[in-house]
């Protein structure tokens, strides 16, 4: 009897002990995920829709005149809005650069005119092709006159007709006449009618060359597309038809023309950012646990999971295999079974993604960038920019990106990226001739720097920060999806995070003390039971 009553003792201190910890555990894990999935954890948001009293300008005389060039409807405009060229011309918007301090301390003008991307590289020589995305006239060489107030096309940002459109290789002018290419037809603009019918920046109007950066719907950015005009909360809750359907500028706040908000991946400066914060605080959940997050990790890192959601992105884009034909030499052009191109002959391989989960890094809001000129390392992968911060940097917080990867031509003599001259009718154009080393050297001397009449290609890589196509709350990451071995968060270093990171010795000293535990409990028991024995038979 009293061996059984030992028994009953040992059972029930290690029901005692390991039970309750075990029954913890599972609540604690379990109230979490429950808690941190609720659909209604954010606090009210701050937003109000602009209520700026809209202006009919049909009923204005000097725009009811028949105009001619583009350039007629800017002076027009600039009749009554008497500052809104000197305004313009202080935007990044305008002169596709802005003041950039370097590691030096050199302040540097830096932007989509002075710098290489990882997409059609440079657009040095190949103006009249990039700058058909430009808020200027004319925009076809480097003489551009950046002082000269009716160059400002006013239409293509305030048209609320949508039927102005640029022609995409014609420095930013719509056509005189009617014009094929790329499989579209381009019909000159009414003036008159669009003249009479303008207003505030819709989305739209922003997406008419955001939407399609890079050539074509999504390339870019991955998380801003055409789709964003009209999609619903499963896409994006901010812009949603169904939900509050915002513009761009609700958030890019306006002032004066100058909008705010960063594009890292040409240029960047620690000012006029946009953060979620503006309208939700720093404190959005109500959940204060989810709150601590705030400090270190971007909402877009949760609330983001997955970007290029309709639509697919360019995530790869390899030159070095441009210029193979088909037999009858013409252009070779292959398309995956979503209609999305996998080979051009005048542009490589391109690779494509739906649904992309982003890569993460840390983000202080300020970015270093490759120069022009600047040495390269060919045996390693060239950071077109590098997003700044760690763990350490106060200011530093979790953001998702997308990563575009490529690879490009690079002269192995100067060890120097090359700006090639790819557009144009000219004999040294890439996408006339085929001929690499006439257009890199076009494309240097564009420049002024060196090319030594060799070639060879590099990989590269750019950083896109993702902050649109926000999910809803019941979409958002769940804890285990970041603080797990395997986690998204796995490959981000230099500080430990609960649940991915583990201390050996700490570990070994647990379980030791657990089998300790074990062990002694277990002996003690045992020697219960002898005695127990002894004492019966005696």
């Amino acid at each position: 009897m009293k061996t059984r009553k030992n028994f009953l003792k040992v059972l029930f201190t290690f029901i005692a002990i390991f039970i309750p910890w075990i029954i913890a555990v599972m609540l604690l894990d379990d109230s979490d995920e429950k808690e941190y999935s609720k659909v209604e954890h954010f606090k009210e948001i701050n937003y109000s829709v602009d209520t700026i009293k809209k202006v009919d300008h049909s009923k204005f005389e000097i725009l009811k005149q028949k105009f001619e060039r583009p350039q007629d409807v800017t002076n027009a405009c600039l009749s009554c809005h008497n500052q809104a060229d000197h305004d313009i011309m202080m935007t990044s918007h305008w002169n596709w650069s802005r003041s950039t301090v370097t590691e030096n301390g050199d302040t540097v003008e830096v932007g989509k005119k002075n710098i290489i991307n990882n997409f059609c590289v440079g657009t040095s020589s190949n103006e009249p092709r990039c700058t058909s995305c430009h808020i200027g006239y004319g925009w076809k060489d480097d003489k551009f006159d950046f002082a000269k107030s009716e160059n400002i096309d006013c239409i293509v940002c305030h048209d609320q007709t949508g039927t102005y459109k640029k022609f995409p290789a014609g420095a930013g002018l719509p056509v005189t006449k009617e014009k094929k290419f790329g499989g579209k037809t381009f019909l000159p603009p009414d003036y008159n009618y669009i003249a009479q019918n303008i207003g505030l920046s819709k989305k739209e109007n922003c997406g008419a060359c955001h939407f399609t950066g890079g050539g074509g719907n999504n390339v870019k950015h991955g998380d801003i597309a055409n789709e964003l005009n009209n999609i619903t909360k499963k896409v994006d809750v901010h812009m949603a038809v169904d939900g509050k359907d915002m513009s761009c500028t609700a958030c890019h706040v306006t002032e004066h023309h100058k909008i705010s908000g960063q594009l890292y991946s040409v240029s960047s400066k620690d000012e006029d950012r946009v953060n979620c914060s503006q309208c939700h605080s720093e404190a959005p959940h109500k959940n204060e646990h989810l709150n601590l997050h705030t400090n270190k990790v971007a909402c877009q890192t949760c609330h983001i999971p997955v970007y290029a959601k309709v639509n697919a992105t360019k995530m790869n884009w390899d030159w070095s295999t441009a210029g193979k034909h088909k037999p009858d030499g013409s252009d070779l052009i292959l398309k995956d079974s979503m209609g999305n191109m996998t080979y051009h002959t005048k542009k490589g391989d391109f690779v494509w993604k739906t649904n992309v989960e982003p890569e993460y890094v840390w983000s202080n809001g300020t970015a270093k960038h490759y120069m022009l000129g600047d040495k390269v390392d060919s045996t390693a992968v060239v950071q077109l920019n590098t997003l700044l911060g760690d763990y350490n940097d106060s200011q530093a917080k979790i953001i998702p990106v997308k990563v575009h990867r490529g690879k490009q031509i690079f002269d192995p003599v100067n060890s120097t990226l090359i700006v090639p001259h790819l557009f144009g009718k000219d004999s040294t154009s890439y996408w006339k001739n085929f001929d690499w080393d006439k257009a890199a050297r076009t494309g240097m001397e564009s420049i002024d720097l060196p090319y030594s009449g060799k070639y060879s290609f590099v990989k590269t890589e750019m950083y896109w920060p993702i902050n649109h196509m926000v999910s809803e709350s019941s979409e958002a990451l769940s804890c285990k999806e970041c603080h797990s071995s395997d986690g998204r968060l796995k490959d981000l270093d230099g500080f430990y995070m609960v649940g991915r990171d583990s201390n050996p010795l700490l570990d070994w000293i647990g379980i030791a003390l657990i089998v300790g535990a074990l062990i002694g409990v277990t002996i003690h028991a045992a020697i219960r039971i002898i005695k127990g024995k002894d004492v019966k038979s005696k």
